[in-house]
């Protein structure tokens, strides 16, 4: 069996990549991070008419009908690029409401996700910033035939420039309880604020609900409990890692250029062992995280039984050595790896933000030992 990517997907990898450099080296990053939004409109306009942002998105409904295989094919490239952009957002929307959303609520929603005239936020967690059900502690009022929603939810990726959030709430006290709604920057008693995060190329946002009403066409018809507030947990885990995975490797690669330029002693700094054997150890992580990647990506869209054993265990593994690589990175770069001028702090400050983004390594070690406890 051939478990390599297809000539497609590296095609895709490979037009990706030219695009982004192109149009988005770390100098134009550095300008984008300072537009309005955060992001440049126009470019992420751009990755949509060349179908990247309805890649995942079915064909009925405007897209090309792939999968979360070919999204992690893209993550990496805009990891590998700090791109900012609404794309995993937009992703994460998508995937909900193609998961658990009626046939008309998708024909509604997704062309204009999928063609990027409107962008997408998924909106789950609390200012408790508990993973599961236990964070989840906005609760419905009914009023009428509507459910009403008073409350904010927090850590919400690109939130502030979202057309439409798809948020995540409580019609009571059980984890069967726990529903998602889709609710418009438009609607009366919905608005939203970017808040400040340690990654310029990140875009964390609060949205707050004063009294917003949900009428049940609002409601994806299929997500109901815990397992689908756990599906779109493994989602956003998996889309975290593979532009994390991307980020780190330019940031092996932008050390290994360093180590190769930088002379001390008469001699090239990558031809100490000090400096050979940290650089191997980045190497085989990557390599090691990768695997762990690929087979969740894989497991999520086959929809297997170890999907959310497989997913954990990529993102605790990112979560432990994305940010060791990025404080070593610095270490490496020595003086100039501290400068706001160099690009090599802007990759510890994506492994500060990845690593506790979706689940930290912590949480998912422990869901792997009471996965496995309980096989």
């Amino acid at each position: 069996m051939n478990f390599g990517f297809s000539e497609e997907q590296e095609l895709l990898r490979a037009e990706l990549r030219k695009f982004l450099d192109q149009h988005a080296p770390l100098e134009a990053v550095r300008k984008q991070v300072l537009l309005p939004d955060g992001f440049d409109r126009a470019l992420y306009a751009q990755m949509s008419e060349l179908g990247w942002v309805g890649l995942a998105v079915a064909e009925e409904y405007g897209g090309a009908g792939l999968g979360t295989v070919d999204l992690v094919v893209v993550l990496e490239e805009t990891g590998r690029s700090l791109f900012p952009s609404p794309f995993v957002a937009s992703q994460l929307a998508i995937a909900a409401i193609q998961r658990f959303g009626s046939a008309e609520q998708c024909a509604r929603w997704l062309p204009g996700l999928a063609s990027g005239e409107r962008l997408g936020a998924l909106a789950l967690l609390e200012s408790s910033d508990r993973m599961g059900p236990a964070g989840i502690e906005l609760v419905a009022q009914r009023s009428g035939g509507s459910l009403v929603l008073s409350g904010e939810k927090h850590f919400a990726l690109d939130a502030a420039a979202a057309d439409l959030c798809v948020v995540a709430f409580r019609e009571g006290p059980r984890d069967d309880d726990l529903r998602l709604a889709l609710l418009e920057r438009s609607d009366p008693g919905v608005s939203a604020r970017r808040t400040q995060c340690i990654d310029a190329t990140e875009r964390p946002g609060v949205l707050a609900l004063d009294r917003a009403r949900v009428a049940p066409e609002r409601v994806l018809a299929k997500a109901a409990g815990a397992a689908a507030l756990a599906w779109l947990q493994d989602a956003g885990a998996v889309a975290v890692t593979a532009e994390s995975l991307g980020a780190a490797d330019a940031a092996l690669a932008l050390t290994v250029g360093h180590a190769k330029q930088r002379v001390q002693f008469g001699e090239p700094i990558g031809r100490f062992q000090g400096v050979k054997h940290p650089l191997a150890e980045m190497y085989l992580d990557i390599e090691s995280c990768r695997s762990l990647l690929y087979y969740a990506a894989w497991a999520l869209d086959e929809g297997e039984a170890a999907a959310p054993l497989a997913v954990s265990r990529a993102k605790a593994y990112a979560s432990e050595f994305v940010p060791k690589l990025g404080i070593d990175v610095i270490q490496l770069h020595g003086a100039i790896g501290y400068t706001a001028e160099y690009d090599a702090q802007l990759y510890l400050k994506r492994a500060k933000w990845m690593r506790p983004a979706f689940g930290d390594a912590a949480w998912h070690y422990e869901r792997v030992a009471g996965l496995l406890g309980g096989a």
